[in-house]
């Protein structure tokens, strides 16, 4: 079974993967299967691309393996695209879900509804040592509501409306959640590639 070394710690992101890309042969292991200590990578980037593509090649060129990085999160028109690559640490180095969407709701403020469009942004990138780095960019467009609703995500899930739904991501029960996601499909993207263009055992 060929394998793909997946650039994350985090559990929930691991299982997904290893049962989507187990379907086809390939099998992921992460960096927690690995037995190194791997230091936090800087995701010096601009975009969710270039952040993809320096995880992806870090580790790839330190284990001469192919690898998969992900950059995910959310871009809002009407924002200019923010908070975009600083999803996470929006509203403060100090990482908080909380904080990060009363501050998106607070330089919404006033804009109406059919204004507020967003999209959650995945960006996969794929590294094989001595290939060029493949990106795939999935989303999942929608809007940004007026106050956090629901209990089953995180991150900006209270806030966004998937399109095509009147329940925020974080009503929606995991399964469909993942089904519509934006990291799905990316994912899909990438499965179709690999089918393609099979890696070299």
């Amino acid at each position: 079974m060929k394998k793909i070394i997946l650039a994350t710690k985090n559990n929930g992101k691991a299982k997904e993967f290893k049962e989507i890309f187990g379907s086809i042969g390939i099998e992921i292991v992460t960096l927690l299967d690995l037995e190194e200590d791997i230091p936090e990578i800087e995701e010096t980037g601009e975009t969710f691309e270039e952040n993809a593509a320096i995880k992806a090649e870090t580790i790839a060129d330190r284990f001469q393996m192919p690898v998969m990085g992900d950059d995910s999160g959310l871009e809002i028109d009407a924002l200019d695209g923010k908070p975009g690559v600083y999803s996470a640490r929006y509203a403060g180095l100090e990482k908080s879900d909380q904080k990060n969407m009363e501050k998106v709701l607070s330089e919404l403020d006033g804009v109406e509804q059919d204004e507020r469009t967003a999209r959650f942004v995945c960006v996969l990138a794929l590294a094989v040592p001595g290939k060029e780095t493949v990106l795939k960019r999935g989303r999942c467009e929608g809007r940004i509501g007026f106050e956090p609703i629901g209990d089953k995500g995180f991150g900006y899930d209270p806030i966004f409306y998937p399109d095509g739904y009147d329940q925020t991501m974080a009503q929606l029960e995991p399964e469909e959640k993942n089904r519509i996601s934006h990291r799905r499909d990316a994912i899909n993207q990438m499965m179709d590639w690999l089918k393609e263009n099979p890696l070299a055992e």
